[in-house]
């Protein structure tokens, strides 16, 4: 233990995880809480019987949604989008944003596809150029962004469009740090916050990012599917990727003229997904993140940063390489190993029912809320039984 008295305790009890199951791979899925997988269950019931459903229920569905990705990030309800993907969010952030001709958009080497490829799509045609900062070879993503949003000489930076956390090395960049960087050349500031929402924690009235995008499928304890996009009030006036009748003022099939009104409505609401009434899995969503907000991310990190560094100094001894602690976030570890990582290395951790990650030549190990010290040190001594094999 470390002593820090807000540290949250091992949530097992709440999720259906055997004792004999070692899950140490919520940078990819995470498991669902009881309480959700019964929630998802009893909406599965509804959708078979429709007609059990009242007017409001959808309604009051996008509501409890909203208000429970907003309060992850401390933004006004009204600033949230439903929307199904990351690559979903930041499709619409490019369709409202403008890129002057001859300027850079910032990337990570190897960051997820979603807030690159978009870029690069779009670069030819619009005249900009997509700049890749390379992964540093001491781990420090923060110092790299902020020399490259700075170098002298280079073209001026239209838009940073990055991961908080690198979703392969666990690499922990200061989004606050960045921010300033970019304020100074009047930049704009997307984050792909899929590896730290809810853990990390972020404000965006602080912060004042453009957007801010998550999912629920992997730290939020929700279903695939389902993400949210924050967008900035200020461009909150531009035309969503999708053309759907919740965005607009008043097009609605109860309506004796179905085309009422088709201005837009005022908020984030207008950049909804189409088809939003997912009666399955909305909800799922909404009690995930309304778990992980009541526990809370200072609650919740120090946990997981315990996890990590139990792990680290275990695997230490076996001589394999781990990031300084300074780099890193608190909840994703990657292991490197001298000649490389065996490929079947992961997989044999498998058939002990030990569950990582193998991710670009390293092993990614990420904790959740439901693991707990005995997880940790099952893991070191399996991995060390088999390195010494």
């Amino acid at each position: 233990m470390t002593g820090d008295e807000t540290m949250l305790p091992s949530q097992r009890d709440l999720f259906d995880i055997p004792r004999n199951i070692c899950y140490l791979n919520s940078a990819s899925y995470s498991p669902l809480p009881l309480k959700t997988l019964q929630a998802g269950r009893d909406a599965v019931g509804r959708k078979g019987r429709p007609w059990t459903l009242d007017a409001g229920f959808a309604g009051r569905q996008h509501d409890r949604a909203r208000l429970a990705a907003a309060r992850l990030i401390n933004a006004d309800a009204g600033d949230i989008a439903l929307i199904p993907s990351i690559s979903y969010g930041v499709a619409t952030a490019a369709k409202l944003v403008e890129i002057p001709r001859g300027t850079r958009v910032l990337v990570l080497e190897n960051d997820h596809s979603s807030p690159v490829l978009e870029w690069q799509a779009r670069a030819d045609a619009q005249g900009f150029v997509v700049e890749t900062i390379r992964q540093p070879g001491d781990g420090d993503w923060t110092s790299a962004v902020s020399a490259a949003v700075e170098r002298p000489g280079a073209a001026a930076v239209a838009l940073a469009s990055i991961s908080s956390v690198h979703w392969s090395d666990g690499g922990l960049i200061d989004i606050e740090k960045v921010a300033i960087a970019l304020r100074w050349q009047g930049a704009l500031f997307l984050i792909d916050a899929t590896q730290s929402a809810g853990v990390l924690p972020l404000d965006v009235k602080e912060l004042d990012p453009d957007f801010v995008i998550f999912p629920t499928y992997k730290w939020l304890l929700g279903p695939y599917g389902r993400a949210f996009l924050y967008v900035a009030k200020r461009h909150q006036g531009g035309i969503p990727l999708e053309q759907t009748p919740a965005g607009r003022r008043d097009v609605r099939a109860e309506n004796a003229v179905y085309f009422s009104d088709t201005s837009y409505v005022d908020d984030a609401s207008r950049f909804d997904m189409g088809e939003r009434d997912h009666f399955v899995s909305l909800e799922m969503a909404s009690i995930g993140m309304e778990m992980i907000a009541e526990w809370g991310a200072a609650a919740i990190a120090p946990r997981l940063a315990m996890m990590t560094e139990r792990i680290a100094e275990g695997v230490r001894e076996l001589g394999v390489g781990v990031p300084e602690r300074r780099v890193r976030a608190p909840h994703i570890l990657c292991l490197g190993f001298k000649d490389g990582m065996a490929k079947a290395l992961a997989e044999g951790l498998g058939t002990e029912g030990i569950y990582v990650a193998p991710r670009l030549g390293r092993m990614r190990v990420s904790p959740h809320v439901f693991n707990d010290e005995a997880d940790a040190d099952r893991f070191v001594a399996a991995l060390g039984r088999r390195l010494r094999d």
